[in-house]
């Protein structure tokens, strides 16, 4: 690549997205703009327009196309020249290592920034992802901010072509500047004509047929890095492309509100099903502020380590319960409302992709969380094997629990200074195939959780609540999630003394483990008592002067 002389490379890229431009089009109704709306109160566009159009969006793929293209090229061969000749053992290689992966951050950003819409997800995506450096994790994350509202004149233009009416005839206001805007949708307020508040979320126009170019595109991109790399990206950015009807929208909110009926910290938007349609989501509006908003919560009152609380044991009863997973739960997508009898109630909003998760993963999770709690090695190696990363597993627990598996720190506590030291030796001998390996491996279903999880983490450190909340929880959803159904399937195939046996040997396990974890929340406990007494002989020794500090620092001793 380097050898081609500049105009040549020029060239090439444009015909090769010029190429995949026109194989998305041949291949499906990429080409219409539009499909005219038997509701819609505005004339069919003419053909002069129509072919314009065309042409434009013609233009539009090429550029984009022309755009991804170039900038994964310039990256893969920075990768090749750059470290080339390295060792992967050296010091240099690690600083160049370095300095290409924030070079090539940069770079995709600029991409993800130009190109917009679904690039702008799978960036966001990606920056989620723990598994991937920290130098893009560090740039890809301004892209949760960057969205760019659309004109209200197409936005006005989608909704009448859905709705089949004016706006003024269904609703008594309607608010032309968007309270928040994504990347593909950005959402209204409203008011019904029966005084109903509600929030209107109206797909980008055209957003249709840009996904198509675009997971076309990027489908040709991650198969080309593979060919060169090694690596199978295609997962990564798999599940970020998935652009779910409105209505699915609207059906995957329900069954999330049904999941959490009993809970009255958990409150999701009721669907106006008479104005939903494939490009606009209507629900109830509702009142409140990012999940990580500290000031919004100290001026409300609202104690941000039970927020934190509450939104863990929420999606952990997702993952280990229900195996019903929002897939994008990043604080824009959770809302603090002052409402709900316990004083406050977290809103969850953006229901447009969730993971179903394999039940046999979903139980086998649980085991896993299970074997963290006892410390059992053995059956986390065995369980290693079922999520096909049996040859890691003595790392394996460390994108959970940030321990090895052979450590002997309590669930929620740090490795002593010699595990920790022995762990940074043996890493070193660690490759990046090695860490791809690892990655590829894992199943589609814990990619998902992990990236759930690498969310919530960032939450809960934002709220300053601590990481063991987050484990103690996880562990006690997993019990849940193991005993909810506490007759097996061969108890059912089997005589009532088996059924009987089967219960008493699920009751029994449940005991221990739940032992075992009490003793851990009763440490947990101990700890916030221990902070909180320190915390008030400071303000007491403030308060009276250091005549007494000696007095105090003794007793507290």
């Amino acid at each position: 690549m380097m050898k081609i002389p500049a105009k040549a490379k020029a060239s090439l890229v444009l015909l090769t997205a010029a190429g995949l431009t026109f194989q998305a089009a041949s291949a499906s109704d990429l080409l219409p703009l539009s499909r005219h709306s038997p509701l819609a109160s505005s004339p069919p566009p003419t053909a002069t327009a129509d072919l314009a159009g065309k042409v434009g969006a013609l233009i539009d793929g090429v550029s984009r196309s022309s755009r991804a293209v170039s900038t994964v090229a310039i990256t893969v061969v920075d990768y090749e020249i750059s470290l080339r000749g390295l060792s992967r053992d050296s010091e240099e290689y690690l600083r160049k290592l370095s300095e290409v992966h924030s070079r090539s951050a940069k770079r995709i950003l600029e991409l993800c920034e130009a190109n917009k819409g679904f690039y702008v997800k799978a960036g966001q995506f990606v920056a989620a992802l723990r598994q991937v450096p920290e130098e893009y994790v560090s740039k890809l994350s301004s892209l949760q901010n960057k969205a760019v509202p659309c004109p209200f004149k197409a936005i006005r233009d989608v909704l009448i072509n859905n709705l089949g009416q004016d706006l003024s005839c269904i609703f008594c206001s309607f608010d032309e500047v968007p309270i928040a805007a994504a990347s593909i949708a950005q959402v209204h307020r409203a008011v019904l004509k029966d005084s109903n508040e509600v929030a209107v979320k109206v797909q980008y126009p055209g957003l249709d047929r840009q996904m198509k170019l675009d997971m076309m595109i990027m489908s040709f991109l991650s198969k080309s890095i593979t060919s060169f790399q090694s690596t199978d990206l295609s997962g990564l950015w798999e599940n970020s492309s998935k652009l779910s009807p409105w209505n699915l929208e609207g059906k995957n909110a329900e069954r999330t509100a049904k999941n959490f009926i009993s809970n009255d910290k958990v409150k999701v938007p009721k669907v106006v099903w008479e104005l939903t349609t494939s490009q606009v989501l209507t629900m109830e509006f509702c009142r409140g502020s990012k999940v990580d908003d500290l000031e919004y919560m100290e001026k409300m009152g609202i104690d941000p380590t039970k927020v934190a609380r509450t939104l863990v044991e929420v999606f952990a009863e997702m993952i280990f319960v229900h195996g019903f997973v929002h897939g994008d739960p990043h604080p824009g997508n959770i809302l603090v409302s002052p409402e709900g009898k316990s004083g406050f109630s977290l809103v969850i909003l953006d229901h447009g992709v969730y993971k179903q998760l394999d039940e046999q993963f979903r139980l086998d999770y649980c085991q896993l969380w299970k074997a963290l709690i006892l410390s059992d090695s053995t059956r986390v190696q065995q369980l290693s094997e079922c999520f096909g990363v049996g040859k890691y597993s003595r790392y394996f627990p460390l994108i959970l629990t940030g321990r090895t598996i052979d450590s002997k720190s309590a669930l929620g506590e740090a490795m002593s200074v010699e595990e920790k030291g022995k762990l940074k030796k043996d890493l070193k001998s660690l490759r990046m195939e090695d860490v791809s390996s690892f990655v590829e491996a894992l199943p589609p279903d814990f990619l998902i959780v992990l990236r759930a999880d690498g969310l919530l983490r960032a939450i809960i450190r934002k709220l300053c609540a601590s990481q063991r909340l987050r484990l103690l929880t996880y562990a006690r959803f997993a019990l849940y999630g193991l005993f909810q159904e506490p007759t097996t399937q061969s108890a059912l195939s089997g005589s009532a003394a088996a059924v009987l046996f089967s219960k008493l040997r699920g009751n029994l396990s449940y005991l221990k483990v739940r032992v075992v974890l009490g003793l851990l929340e009763l440490l947990s406990w101990m700890e916030r008592a221990r902070r909180l007494l320190f915390k008030m002989i400071n303000h007491l020794y403030v308060a009276t002067g250091p005549s007494v500090k000696g007095h105090y620092l003794t007793s507290a001793l």
